[in-house]
């Protein structure tokens, strides 16, 4: 083994899902699966799903030793957010220092989308899947990338078109951060953002890149 592979550091992989059992069934395997040397463990947040999703779970969890999952229950009433709450239940389960936000629609593609993650506070990943490569944005700081996220949250998967739309829009694949800050990189998720605050992060996110 490498001094390389030795010094690579755990990581709890966390994500959301909501009535997504063919993503699941498709995409988890490949978080499962990673050719990462370092410890790993994959958490799973079932947040109100009405499919299969909670079977799909279970019997993946047979499988793949690598993989825990909770849920968040029906009767949680949160303000505003149920996707916020469910990504601290599953930081709050995390075993590990360094904290993947991970996105079951955008799966890694190689062992540099985990290893980019953990450089820094705080790191975003663009994946160009037709290339098979990945892109990393590193800060020593989670303030410099908190207008990407919201901005991110805030437009969803609209013109996603390519590493350089993405960067300025601030659609990445995944957030990476330490246990110590993920908090408030999850309070970012999900906001309200309207008129010129809106307008200053378009700007922002524009000039970031």
């Amino acid at each position: 083994m490498t001094m390389e592979h030795q010094t690579q550091p755990p990581v709890s992989i966390v994500m959301t899902v909501h009535d997504q059992a063919e993503a699941l069934e498709q995409n988890l395997p490949a978080f499962l699966t990673l050719p990462y040397e370092g410890q790993y463990e994959v958490i799973v947040v079932d947040n109100m799903s009405t499919d299969d999703t909670p079977d799909v779970l279970k019997r993946l969890k047979a499988e793949y030793p690598k993989l825990y999952s909770t849920f968040l229950p029906n009767s949680v009433v949160v303000n505003p957010s149920r996707k916020r709450l469910a990504l601290s239940v599953g930081a709050k389960a995390a075993h590990h220092d360094h904290i993947i936000l991970a996105d079951i629609r955008r799966t890694p593609i190689n062992v540099d989308w985990v290893a980019g993650l953990t450089e820094g506070e705080a790191a975003l990943v663009y994946c160009n899947r037709k290339r098979e490569r990945v892109t990393h944005v590193v800060a020593t700081d989670l303030d410099d990338l908190k207008s990407i996220i919201r901005k991110a949250e805030r437009h969803s998967f609209r013109d996603y078109w390519g590493t350089w739309f993405r960067k300025q829009r601030g659609l990445f694949d995944a957030v990476g951060v330490r246990k110590e800050h993920v908090f408030d990189a999850i309070r970012l998720y999900d906001q309200r953002i309207r008129g010129l605050r809106l307008l200053g992060l378009r700007l922002r996110v524009w000039m970031g890149f």
